[in-house]
């Protein structure tokens, strides 16, 4: 075993952090010009190449209105591309750390969503990342599938970049406010996944299967499109109304509950939740110009 990370997906929110962040081990980054996770053949070939200890998926489709649209692709990315990945990690004997989210589940419970509570998801981009963390299971044992919510970083597509974009073009903005999740900033996740992968390239028991990791608090893109505002100078004529889901129509369906609970992974690792506040108000004021 080698104490390469190999990192797909680099070009990704969570992909660049995990590129820049510091770590004890190797890391080999690619995206998907140098790694194609849905070529059985690419990956075979970079994995002989790099011969990694361990291989983190941060590649995805995650165009959550388009997938609708567009499911042959999202499936052969989030479902047969995992599944390539995973029957790779197996013939190397390696781990297969994967990244899932909280839009597997319908938003319908009461409270914050445990790993064991059973998936429905409502749409295209949800399904395809269901049946992506089914086919890691039944092809590759030794596997860990973080599920998360609400990513946003200073690089990519997300919603604070969106709110940066649209504040600086309207004078007034109408935001949903009553779906509820937790904000989680990408630098988080991928800080989260170099620790799971530097404990077992440093020997240690890692128990294998599905946890949940997000920032903390819980609030709705209402509260949370308030907190950018409130980070940003100049914004104060800005009018912020917030209106609901119906109001909003999308082709995709949304969660209307996407809190999910971090005790398990918590209690197995200590891996505590962060604060996506500090998280948002660090890449505001890094920046924002």
């Amino acid at each position: 075993m080698t104490g390469t990370i190999l990192i797909t997906g680099a070009n990704g929110q969570v992909g660049h952090e995990l590129n820049i962040a510091e770590c004890p081990y190797q890391l080999c980054a690619t995206d998907v010009n140098q790694l194609d996770i849905t070529d059985i053949k690419q990956i075979e070939a970079v994995f002989g190449a790099v011969s990694p200890g361990i291989v983190i998926n941060a590649a995805a489709y995650t165009l959550v209105d388009k997938a609708e649209h567009e499911s042959e692709l999202a499936f052969a990315i989030n479902r047969d591309g995992v599944a390539n990945l995973a029957i790779a990690c197996r013939k190397l004997g390696i781990p297969l750390l994967h990244i899932s989210t909280d839009y597997v589940f319908d938003g319908e419970k009461r409270g914050a969503y445990v790993e064991s509570d059973p998936v429905a998801p409502l749409g295209v981009y949800g399904e395809s990342k269901a049946e992506g963390e089914a086919v890691l299971r039944a092809t590759l044992d030794e596997h860990l599938i973080l599920r998360t919510s609400w990513v946003f970083s200073a690089t990519g597509n997300n919603f604070v970049k969106t709110m940066l974009r649209l504040g600086k073009e309207r004078d007034e903005l109408n935001i949903v406010d009553d779906q509820l999740g937790c904000p989680t900033s990408a630098a988080s996740i991928a800080l989260v996944l170099l620790n799971l992968a530097s404990r077992y390239l440093g020997g240690e028991h890692v128990e294998w299967g599905t946890y949940h990791y997000c920032d903390l608090p819980q609030t709705t893109w209402f509260g949370f499109a308030s907190e950018v505002f409130d980070l940003i100078e100049g914004t104060d004529d800005l009018k912020l109304n917030p209106i609901s889901t119906s109001e909003y129509p999308t082709l995709a369906r949304r969660p209307q509950n996407s809190v999910l609970d971090c005790q398990k992974i918590n209690s197995s690792f200590n891996i505590k939740s962060g604060s996506w506040r500090e998280e948002l108000a660090n890449i505001i004021f890094t920046s924002h110009d």
